[in-house]
């Protein structure tokens, strides 16, 4: 079927109407493809790249449905709309917002990291849309504040993204809350085989709609690999933006340490970045975003997970500072840039530890990504090295054990009397050169140290009253009798 515009998918006046204001003049492919069966009631698992639509495909239809559909009585949460960030949480709320304009549907967003009062409040005033993290969603049921029983849409954003974060349980847990019968939509830029064990769990004889495979890249994005000494990595960057004046940068680092380390880098080299992570708060990630976008700040530096809230339509260049180590997510990376149909520059970096993240991606996207020698950092050691396996971390292995000593519980009591063990005596030996406050002297065994206490004394500290079976009070140092080599004491019989 040919969609030439919106009004030909039968969607609401209003909705209409609010998409004209927006500018949206014609469906994209997966919104094509999946608002008509979307519309039918179907159960739909699509997979389209990001910045095709994906959020407009799954919630005109659910809004469609809503208005054509009014509630009865008090508002109830209708839909569900669980993502795995909340920059994404955000940006689906505020896309929801703009098409909601003219209906009375009202809609929020929920997510960890702020205050749950203000979250609190607009549930108990009622609501049809949530959109939400799994975090902080279970959080708020677990206290009875949020009902799901009147649930009639299930949406999934970004499944994929959710299983890598370890989400799985919390999908799980809130899916016991979410009535059986209901439309479940499943969205992803990826279809792995751990998103497809999972549509078979919660989805209905399904509409599988595959508009970009994940292992196609954008045409319109300009792709060239780098090799490049790990050590080098910051002065080919540094030469990049001196070379390109790229107008905006996306830098993608593995690790939140690594996205605070890369910005420090360009700091000290004399431009200016921020980075947005897990670890960074909710007010700082969207001033961040906000400057990203209105042009302000030139370089923005993100992990794969926070970067699924980055919306912005001009990103001249992505950088992959560091491979990802799951081949799907350089397409998802890439797909940063050249949005629209737009061009845009993708550089990957890789150096002498990543040969073999290179490899897997090669295989995934099937193809090589053209190598450009032409910089001043060609490693030819790095690119030697395509293919070879990562480096496995070394483990810690602890602090080191002591040598000669016995148990703890054993060399614990020993230093609490204030007695040193030169020997590896028997646990018993050391106790009872305690009681007689003697040291032993070497590897002499059990029975001289047992003599030893039996004649020997209290150190002075205790008092030194107890009387030894010679009779004497003993109260010095040098106890009662003389002492013998062994340790024990001689005695007039």
């Amino acid at each position: 079927m040919i969609v030439l515009n919106f009004a030909s998918l039968n969607l609401c006046k209003p909705l209409l109407s609010s998409l004209d204001n927006i500018g949206y003049e014609k469906p994209t492919p997966i919104q094509e493809e999946a608002i008509p069966y979307l519309l039918e009631g179907r159960d739909v698992l699509g997979c389209a790249q990001t910045g095709t639509g994906k959020t407009a495909a799954f919630s005109l239809p659910i809004l469609h449905i809503l208005a054509e559909n009014p509630r009865n009585g008090a508002r109830k949460i209708r839909a569900l709309i669980l993502c795995p960030t909340r920059e994404l949480a955000a940006q689906i709320h505020e896309n929801i917002e703009l098409y909601a304009a003219k209906l009375d549907i009202r809609s929020m967003v929920m997510f960890g990291g702020v205050s749950q009062k203000p979250q609190v409040r607009n549930l108990r005033q009622g609501v049809d849309i949530l959109v939400a993290t799994p975090g902080r969603l279970l959080d708020l049921i677990s206290q009875r504040f949020v009902d799901l029983s009147k649930v009639e849409f299930l949406v999934l954003d970004e499944a994929d993204r959710m299983l890598d974060m370890g989400f799985i349980r919390s999908i799980q847990k809130i899916l016991t809350h979410v009535p059986s019968k209901r439309q479940s939509l499943l969205f992803s830029a990826t279809i792995p085989h751990s998103i497809v064990s999972l549509s078979n769990d919660m989805l209905y004889d399904p509409i599988r709609i595959d508009i970009t495979p994940e292992s196609a890249t954008v045409e319109a994005i300009k792709q060239s690999l780098m090799f490049v000494m790990k050590s080098d990595k910051r002065s080919l960057l540094t030469h990049i933006l001196l070379e390109e004046s790229p107008e905006k940068m996306l830098v993608f680092g593995r690790t939140k340490h690594g996205c605070n380390k890369i910005v420090r880098l360009l700091e000290k080299d004399g431009f200016e970045a921020l980075a947005i992570h897990g670890n960074k708060g909710q007010g700082a990630r969207e001033r961040a975003l906000g400057r990203f976008r209105n042009g302000t700040l030139q370089i923005l530096v993100a992990t794969d997970v926070a970067s699924r809230g980055i919306d912005v339509s001009d990103i001249s260049h992505v950088i992959n500072y560091d491979l990802p180590n799951v081949p799907e997510v350089y397409v998802h990376r890439i797909g940063r840039t050249g949005r629209a149909g737009q061009g845009g520059i993708a550089i990957a970096f890789c150096d002498e530890n990543e040969g073999e993240y290179l490899r897997g991606i090669e295989k995934s996207i099937r193809q090589s990504i053209p190598v450009n020698e032409e910089h001043p950092f060609h490693s030819a050691r790095a690119q030697s090295k395509k293919g070879d396996k990562a480096p496995k971390k070394k483990q810690n292995q602890g602090r080191p054990r002591r040598i000669g000593v016995g148990s703890n519980s054993s060399w614990k009591s020993s230093i609490r009397s204030g007695n040193k063990s030169s020997g590896r005596g028997s646990n018993s030996s050391r106790k009872s050169s305690k009681q007689g406050g003697n040291k032993p002297s070497g590897r002499s065994g059990s029975s001289s140290r047992k003599s030893a206490n039996r004649g020997g004394n209290k150190p002075p500290g205790r008092g030194g009253h107890k009387r030894s079976r010679g009779g004497n009070r003993t109260g010095n140092r040098n106890g009662g009798g003389n002492r013998n080599r062994s340790g024990g004491v001689n005695r007039k019989r």
